[in-house]
Order: C-alpha cells, then structure tokens, then sequence
C-alpha cells in the first residue's frame, strides 16, 4: 500500500464527491461537512484549502495506490492559542480498518510541528466514533477530558472528547 498525503487539486473535485457522499461519514464530522456532499461541496472546499494561507493551516488529500481515499487537515489556533492546532480527518468507508488514518495522523502531526512550529495539536472526536478515538490513541494523542452534551448532531445530544499530542 502506497499512502500518499498531497496537496488538493481542482481535478480532485469528482472523486472527493463520490468519497465524501456517504452518511456514515457524515455523522461523525461537523455539520460544515455537508450530507449529501454534492460537486459543488468538493469543488468549494478544494478551492478553499488551495487558498488557505499555510500559516492558518494544512489541508492534504490523502491518496492510496494513486486513488483519492479520504482528507485530513491542521487549523492553527487564533491569538493566544497560535501554537495550537485543530486536527480534523475522514476516510472512505472502503478503507476503513486497514491502518490508513493512523499513518496519515502520524505524517501530518510531525507536518505540524516542523511547518507550523506548533507547540499542541488537538482533536475533539464525538465520543461514539471509537476508530476515531483509536486512531487518536494509537498516535500517543492523550485523552485530556469529555465534553458532555457538547454536541447536537442531526437531533441527537452527544458528547466529545479532547484529546491532545504536545510536541516531542
């Protein structure tokens, strides 16, 4: 297997559609990830990550054996918390289990550090994606407490968890 994190290009716009349409996807990331996720989605979003100033972040597809599987970004903190950084990540559901988002988590973190200069980065999965969590944990990310009822998604209450991978 190949793993391959890169930088998005306007012809992504059709496979990260069919990826990203996917409910089970959906319902474990933040309502900003649309369903359905429809052409006009992935080509505002790929659009979007070109023009990010990398300083604000990075946002990579992530591509197995030269097929687009998934994404994962950094989101540098405001102000105060500039050595901060929000992880975020998804993958196709055909390629769930087989050690993807681990070894994409670990290549973006140390990105992270060195690019970015963070001190921290973070990532706040709902406590019911437990292959989230894992992926977290198998990363040395530390579960730093459960936000109770901190989320609503799609007319259910639900808690997050922070976890948190300092730099070494």
């Amino acid at each position: 297997m190949e793993l391959l994190l890169r930088q998005w290009r306007a012809e992504d716009a059709f496979a990260l559609q069919r990826c990203a349409d996917d409910r089970e996807i959906a319902c474990f990331l933040r309502d900003v990830f649309p369903h359905p996720y429809v052409l006009s989605d992935a080509e505002y979003f790929i659009k979007a990550c070109l023009q990010e100033p990398k300083e604000e972040g990075l946002h990579y597809a992530v591509e197995v054996d030269g097929a687009l599987v998934g994404s994962i970004g950094l989101c540098v903190g405001k102000d105060v918390a500039c050595r901060s950084a929000e992880l975020g990540y998804w993958l196709a559901r055909a390629q769930w289990g087989r050690g993807i988002m681990t070894e994409a988590v670990t290549r973006m973190c140390h990105a992270g550090f060195e690019q970015l200069d963070l001190l921290r980065i973070f990532a706040e999965p709902f406590s019911s994606n437990t292959a989230s969590r894992r992926v977290l944990e198998k990363n040395g990310f530390v579960l730093e407490g459960v936000l109770q009822h901190s989320v609503y998604k799609w007319g259910r209450v639900m808690d997050a968890c922070v976890y948190a991978l300092l730099r070494p």
